[in-house]
């Protein structure tokens, strides 16, 4: 287990509930006429302890039983009007280029499998790979993997999917929001893409590695749930990236390069269930990963053939 991952699993378990009490050999001396049953003051603060207790057990009752129907609501908010199948992009694109094409995988959730593009073009592969080739002026085979509502553990599965022999030079991933949406710890999902990204790199690809989203732009996820998501969204992120940079890949932290892009133009920026970016929405976020796919590209030992 790496250090990271360890750091991450320390962190999942902070919040839990402690003894509270006395410690025994402290406090005043007891009156012999109260050791049988307790001193007055010992008595008042247990009392005033347990109502403490009750009263914390209420507001946390209350609390998860606010953020479930809130879930519910944004569950009906969003629905699924895309459906669960994206478009197709797979393909070698801009043939046109002399040399071997570039061997570009992708792997991740919908985000990496394009959910919400109307055309190929427009999903985040298909725009990756017609940047990459007219960056590098080469040719760019794409080949998906990611599946829509793909967590981190299912990373070991799509990897599992690729063809036998088949060699990539560079792999992007994006994943993290269903991490955060289904309550998957984050020691967990760090140590699936810890896994994922050595895996490739033994194979002697590229790895670059979009973080986790800002979930706090889902306008259709009402308060205060929305606000948990961002922290969640957040903190994933920057474990990936520790993550990435440990197993020797390259992150991108998407909250910072198009979150904001998200907040300040929803309506631009998401497709139709405002949940899924739009085709706008993944060019930005092209856009954010592109020069790292490049630095990618050009450190491949040997390089790609011309």
């Amino acid at each position: 287990m790496t250090p990271v991952v360890e750091r991450a699993e320390r962190v999942d378990t902070l919040v839990s509930w402690h003894d509270i009490g006395p410690a025994d050999g402290l406090g005043p001396p007891v009156h012999p006429a109260f050791r049988a049953v307790g001193s007055n003051r010992g008595v008042g603060r247990y009392r005033l302890l347990a109502a403490l207790g009750i009263g914390a057990t209420a507001s946390v009752f209350g609390i998860r039983l606010l953020l479930t129907r809130q879930a519910a609501i944004a569950r009906r908010r969003i629905g699924k009007p895309l459906g669960e199948e994206s478009l197709d992009a797979d393909r070698v694109w801009r043939r046109a280029f002399e040399g071997e094409p570039i061997e570009l995988l992708l792997l991740g959730d919908s985000l990496a499998a394009g959910l919400g593009a109307e055309r190929r073009k427009q999903t985040l592969g298909g725009r990756l790979a017609k940047g990459l080739a007219v960056r590098m002026h080469r040719p760019v085979r794409l080949r998906t993997v990611a599946v829509v509502g793909a967590e981190s553990p299912d990373l070991a599965s799509q990897l599992d999917a690729v063809p036998e022999g088949y060699r990539p030079h560079v792999a992007v991933i994006v994943v993290g929001g269903n991490d955060v949406t289904h309550r998957i710890p984050t020691s967990v999902s760090a140590q699936h893409l810890d896994d994922a990204i050595r895996r490739l790199r033994a194979q002697g690809a590229e790895v670059v590695v979009g973080t986790c989203p800002d979930l706090g732009a889902l306008r259709a996820v009402p308060q205060p749930l929305r606000r948990l998501a961002a922290s969640m969204s957040r903190r994933l992120a920057e474990v990936q990236a520790e993550t990435a940079a440990q197993a020797g890949a390259e992150a991108v932290d998407l909250r910072r390069a198009v979150g904001p892009m998200f907040l300040d133009e929803p309506e631009e920026m998401f497709s139709l269930d405002r949940f899924h970016p739009s085709a706008l929405g993944y060019r930005r976020t092209a856009e954010a990963l592109l020069p790292a796919l490049c630095r990618s590209v050009e450190r491949l030992t040997p390089p790609v053939r011309r």
